[in-house]
């Protein structure tokens, strides 16, 4: 008995001799010239063009994920390229392979943790108080860190939380979600008797699920952003170097207690 073949689709994009499109619009007639990468990439994302409102706030939310400074996910990069200069790809993707449940993928798990409390269609009705106790509950129990909660440096606040709440409210973008992290917040304090800012992951998982993007594809905003802050990185990188300084200093101190005098 012959299997059933499923039908191979896509409805992204196709092109012939003559013509590009993307998500139903020419390329070259109504997205050139019209879009700016950040609404691009919500077309591409929900095959939708945003409005103004959701252009400003998605907008907002790719620009603060580009660049964060000599992060790991930098460091990376810089020292991949300083090893193959050739290949500015790989120090790129050397880059976003660092971006996890510490560093930009938090924002996934801030919204994963959002939907658990608050699912998609959840009753107007329902009680935000006693899900951000329940929620906390539930990470100190399992000895997990509150995804979208602290940060090392930025404390009391996270400069970049309140202006992502504050263009998400006045774009009509700030609703439950935003709501639930900001009890989460407020229980989580209370609990560990200690400051823990919402971080800007926080606040961008919070927003996304405002969106109603799903929470899985919520880390590759990140990824699509902070690839161009890398390739900024490494652009400097090859005009002003550090990484084989860094490589040569990190040599000597961690063998230094090894080495002959």
């Amino acid at each position: 008995m012959s299997r059933q073949s499923k039908p191979i689709r896509s409805d992204i994009a196709w092109s012939t001799r003559d013509r590009i499109e993307v998500r139903g619009k020419s390329l070259p007639d109504d997205i050139l010239g019209h879009f700016n990468l950040g609404d691009l990439a919500y077309l591409q994302v929900t095959g939708k063009t945003p409005s103004e409102a959701e252009s400003k706030v998605f907008n907002a939310i790719v620009i603060t994920l580009v660049e964060h400074g000599i992060t790991p996910s930098a460091l990376a990069a810089r020292l991949t390229y300083a090893g193959a200069p050739e290949s500015l790809q790989a120090a790129v993707a050397a880059g976003l392979c660092g971006l996890g449940t510490v560093f930009v993928g938090s924002m996934e798990g801030a919204a994963k943790m959002l939907y658990e409390g608050l699912p998609q269609g959840a009753s107007d009705d329902v009680d935000l108080d006693a899900i951000a106790k329940h929620t906390v509950a539930d990470y100190r129990a399992r000895g997990q860190i509150i995804p979208g909660l602290g940060h090392p440096l930025h404390k009391p606040v996270d400069p970049r939380t309140p202006r992502l709440f504050t263009i998400a409210e006045e774009n009509g973008m700030s609703g439950r979600y935003v709501q639930l992290l900001g009890k989460i917040h407020a229980e989580a304090e209370s609990a560990y008797g200690k400051q823990l800012p919402i971080n800007a992951t926080g606040a961008i998982g919070a927003i996304c699920c405002e969106f109603g993007f799903p929470g899985h594809i919520v880390r590759g905003f990140g990824v699509m952003a902070r690839a161009i802050g890398l390739v900024g990185h490494i652009l400097e990188e090859s005009e002003n170097p550090m990484a084989v300084e860094l490589w040569q200093r990190v040599e000597d101190e961690a063998t230094a207690h090894i080495r002959p005098e």
